[in-house]
């Protein structure tokens, strides 16, 4: 492995932000043991500092600490391309080897924690795995298997589904189409060690393609197996009927009306916006290959969904924070993570302490771990990420990693060298564009 993990470590100097919604402070000394903050502050008596004495010390004057980045909707196993000398990129076999691979990117990037909200195959459940056992470097994953979705939903583009779906070798999806098909798979997946269920309904959300009682059979049988669920919903329909339904939070909400948004808000049911994925699309799809008609669907989706969130913000309803990195346009892994947030700042109105909150304290709940990491707090687990930049007052520095200095997961210093690393050519642009 290619971090470095002291005894004990301290960081002293700097600026300190949270993650829990506090202003910058002046640090004062961040005391780590093992995997986790000891103390914040220097120690209280003459033996306690003398333990001290022999830590690893990292020095961050001018420099600004926070907690790792969280990114709530990341894919490591969706890779969309070909590559030179590799004869099936979709096989479990070379999901499972790019997912470790673009995990290792993500965690260079600064991003400690993610939620995987469906993968091919297993291969985000393994690599998960992997990265537990100590085999992988990677950020902490909390993963879900393929998205269960219907004839019409987001995923039902495969032939092989009128053949095969459990075989299907291109997807990330599996087709269910009664209530009794979704139990049969969240068992399924639970049986595989899945942290996360992911129903998945239309595309850009013009049809409601997943009744209320499908997904409400869903959550019942996930809980009861102390797993989570989350849907893809950019329609009106299905942003109610999953709120009502009980999920842990809700993908998009792009076409949610305000009387959908006071449902939503009365279950008190998280949203993550996902912005990132289409905007990228938008100002950059024309380079990407994306038809005109293509662009001008993203552009007015993008719209209603700022919308959205802005009216869902007023509700009080939470704004949680995913880059749909591994998808659709955001397919360089360790590029495009920081982005959610400067969106969240610049076009819905958040702070950029708000910002931050969403994509660590807030987010920490997608990765099953709210009360072990999203902040830098006695006990809490430390993953810390340190910048020479001030992200404040220029949330943009969250996405431009050269001014990123240090990246420390469970108190392990990781290597950032990227040595081994081989760059691979931009993908080529998709016929078809999708964001799940």
């Amino acid at each position: 492995m290619s971090s470095k993990h002291p005894a004990r470590l301290l960081i002293k100097n700097g600026t300190l932000i949270d993650g829990l919604g506090g202003p910058p402070v002046k640090n004062p000394g961040i005391y780590i043991e093992g995997d986790t903050i000891k103390n914040l502050g220097a120690p209280k008596s003459a033996d306690d500092a003398e333990r001290w004495r022999s830590a690893t010390t990292i020095d961050a004057e001018n420099q600004y600490v926070m907690p790792g980045l969280i990114d709530g909707h990341c894919h490591l196993s969706l890779h969309q391309g070909a590559l030179p000398g590799v004869t099936f990129t979709s096989s479990a076999e070379f999901c499972a080897f790019w997912a470790a691979r673009t995990a290792a990117q993500t965690l260079h990037a600064g991003v400690t924690s993610i939620s995987v909200p469906g993968g091919k195959w297993f291969a985000d459940v393994r690599v998960r795995d992997g990265i537990n056992g100590g085999l992988l470097e990677g950020p902490r994953v909390f993963s879900a298997g393929r998205a269960l979705t219907s004839y019409g939903g987001i995923f039902d583009d495969d032939p092989a589904y009128f053949e095969d779906s459990e075989h299907s070798s291109d997807s990330s999806g599996i087709v269910c189409n009664t209530v009794d098909e979704y139990l049969t798979e969240v068992r399924r997946q639970c049986k595989q060690g899945v942290d996360l269920i992911k129903i998945a309904d239309s595309l850009w959300g013009d049809v409601q393609t997943i009744r209320q009682e499908e997904i409400a059979a869903v959550v019942g049988e996930a809980h009861r197996r102390n797993v989570r669920v989350t849907i893809h919903a950019r329609g009106s329909g299905a942003t109610r009927a999953a709120a009502l339904a009980g999920v842990d939070w809700i993908m998009h909400a792009d076409l949610a009306s305000d009387e959908d948004l006071d449902v939503v808000a009365k279950a008190g049911t998280p949203i993550m916006p996902t912005f990132t994925a289409v905007y990228i699309g938008v100002e950059h799809g024309a380079d990407l290959g994306f038809s005109v008609a293509t662009r001008d669907r993203m552009k007015r989706q993008l719209d209603l969904n700022y919308r959205a969130i802005q009216e869902a913000r007023k509700r009080g309803i939470p704004i949680l924070a995913g880059s749909d990195t591994g998808n659709m346009s955001a397919w360089g892994h360790g590029k495009f993570h920081g982005r959610e947030p400067e969106i969240l700042v610049k076009q819905i109105g958040l702070s950029p302490i708000e910002a931050i909150t969403s994509m660590t304290h807030l987010n920490a709940q997608v990765v099953g771990l709210s009360c072990r990491v999203g902040a830098i707090a006695t006990e809490k687990l430390a993953d810390i990420i340190i910048w020479d930049a001030d992200p404040v007052a220029d949330i943009s520095i969250l996405r431009r990693t050269e001014h990123l200095t240090v990246v420390i997961k469970g108190g392990a210093i990781v290597d950032r060298s990227r040595q081994g690393f081989r760059e691979l050519p931009e993908e080529p642009p998709r016929a078809r564009s999708r964001s799940g």
